[in-house]
């Protein structure tokens, strides 16, 4: 048994914030309205986003209902917002969730029990509780990851790697949200933009970031796009960059078979060069990009455990 460091959130079942946690995770990112000063220091290794059950209840009341939970692995510490991220950011032109985190998700828990029985135990069902009285804040607690992995079916002894492999989880789609509450949109894989033009404007901001910085290390640069996106020359030199790009936070990115085998072939010297957190302005026409932070991962190759499949080949039988 060990335990772990857990952020858990309530998210409420209003219409607005059920788009907001299809967006959370579609787009690897989560937020609170308020700064706290254990968030500063604060380093938790998961996240639980908790929904269905109404919180201004007494706790005698709570741990008698049932709950769902969305369960991540967190990306990074905890930052303070630059841009309008979420539907209800971009509405209103204005940051409402200042407090930022990344997110990956593993698994999605339903009618899960409240009571000192169930995986959050005791602890981690008030923490849930609490958050929802405070609009929706985190709450700092630790708990065994053990029983919330049993009940994903999430095959990984916890005590024994402290880790565990994305290969070994389901994974959790903008789909799996209560569509009772939030309006049915097709979605794809991580971080995926349904405004076509929004998403070209992201991937453009990336490559030119990429772009540039590879110049300034005196590399002759020609973008291909396709097997790879940048192709970059120096004194016989030669590296492939993949370039990724979002507005959440950097966490995942997604990745077609080809990109995978490419970058896994040992002829190639491969980067991936991801920026996220980018700055996108609607209201221009074109939009404008600005900012973004960037990670640099020289001489990539995707190991197995970190890759998920997000879709599947069916050969149809025979007649």
């Amino acid at each position: 048994m060990g335990t772990a460091s857990f952020v858990v959130v309530h998210v409420g079942q209003s219409t607005e914030a059920q788009r907001n946690l299809q967006h959370g995770i579609e787009t690897r990112s989560w937020g609170f309205p308020l700064w706290k000063p254990e968030f500063r220091s604060a380093r938790p290794r998961f996240a639980v986003l908790a929904t269905g059950v109404a919180p201004r209840v007494p706790l005698d009341v709570w741990v008698t209902s049932k709950i769902t939970l969305y369960l991540f692995e967190v990306a990074g510490d905890f930052y303070e917002a630059k841009a309008p991220h979420w539907p209800d950011e971009e509405a209103e032109n204005t940051i409402k969730y200042p407090v930022r985190f990344g997110i990956e998700p593993l698994a999605v828990l339903h009618e899960v029990s409240l009571d000192e029985d169930g995986p959050l135990t005791l602890a981690g069902s008030d923490a849930v509780r609490r958050s929802g009285i405070e609009r929706g804040i985190g709450k700092l607690v630790d708990l065994d990851p053990q029983p919330l992995l049993d009940a994903a079916g999430i095959h990984v002894r916890w005590a024994d790697r402290q880790m565990v492999p994305l290969n070994r989880t389901p994974g959790i789609t903008a789909e799996q949200v209560d569509t009772s509450k939030a309006p049915k949109r097709r979605r794809r894989g991580a971080g995926f933009i349904s405004d076509p033009k929004k998403r070209k404007a992201i991937e453009l901001h990336a490559e030119d970031m990429a772009v540039a910085h590879y110049e300034r290390q005196a590399w002759t640069v020609e973008r291909l796009g396709k097997p790879y996106d940048l192709h970059c020359t120096r004194d016989g030199e030669v590296r492939c960059v993949e370039v990724k790009g979002t507005t959440g936070a950097a966490t995942s990115v997604e990745l077609t078979i080809n990109e995978v085998e490419h970058a896994r072939k040992p002829q190639n010297t491969v980067d991936l060069y991801v920026v996220s957190d980018i700055e996108v302005d609607v209201r221009t026409e074109p939009y404008v990009t600005s900012g973004g932070q960037v990670l640099h991962f020289r001489d990539w190759v995707p190991a197995e455990e970190d890759l998920r499949p997000r879709s599947f080949e069916y050969r149809l039988p025979l007649n």
